[in-house]
């Protein structure tokens, strides 16, 4: 797939007043500062879809985007450290929980994981929730251009270790770089397959 058209549609944190849920949608969120924005825009081709800050939590609202004028990509706040008022955190929380719980035409929530870190316990409680919910997911780890080969298998086995734990199998993964454009074809096909399993 080409991404041809990115258009900004609505931001808000009313869950009522997202788009009609007449086209597939996809979503991705992180811990804040794991390189969101960067990743949404290399997949657009579009530098300035996504706001990019330096400081964690610089998208606040649930951001929508219509891609090819047949899917949305939505941008969803980020979840973890963020150097905002903790009411405010919680306020994220609500909505971003809601949303995600509650939107029928999600067809995949992309999770996203610093690849230079160690599994970290925010992130494997809330793939756990999302499994319970039965919220269809797969997880991108960004910034593999920071790793070695070596590192980057090790980091593999350290998540696979890990989650099955607590999971009968590793959800779909993906590898991917804002720098190199590692993981924008793959991402984008897996998008194209998933599409018609949508019953609009």
């Amino acid at each position: 797939m080409r991404i041809n058209q990115a258009e900004f549609i609505i931001s808000n944190s009313d869950i009522s007043r997202c788009p009609a849920p007449t086209l597939p949608e996809y979503a991705f969120i992180g811990r804040s500062n794991v390189g969101k924005s960067s990743l949404i825009n290399m997949l657009t081709n579009n530098k300035k879809l996504a706001k990019i800050s330096s400081k964690p939590g610089k998208t606040q609202l649930i951001n929508h985007f219509l891609i090819n004028k047949t899917w949305y990509l939505v941008d969803l706040p980020g979840y973890g450290f963020a150097k905002i008022a903790k009411s405010q955190r919680e306020k994220w929380e609500r909505f971003v929980k809601e949303y995600v719980l509650t939107r029928e035409n999600l067809l995949n929530l992309f999770v996203l994981i610093d690849s230079r870190i160690p599994p970290q316990k925010i992130d494997l409680e809330f793939m756990e929730m999302l499994g319970e919910n039965g919220v269809p997911f797969s997880m991108i780890f960004t910034k593999m251009d920071k790793l070695s080969s070596s590192k980057s298998k090790k980091m593999l086995l350290d998540y696979q270790k890990e989650m099955l734990k607590t999971w009968e199998e590793i959800p779909p993964y993906f590898m991917s770089s804002s720098i190199s454009g590692e993981g924008k074809e793959i991402i984008l096909d897996y998008i194209d397959q998933v599409n018609p399993s949508f019953q609009g």
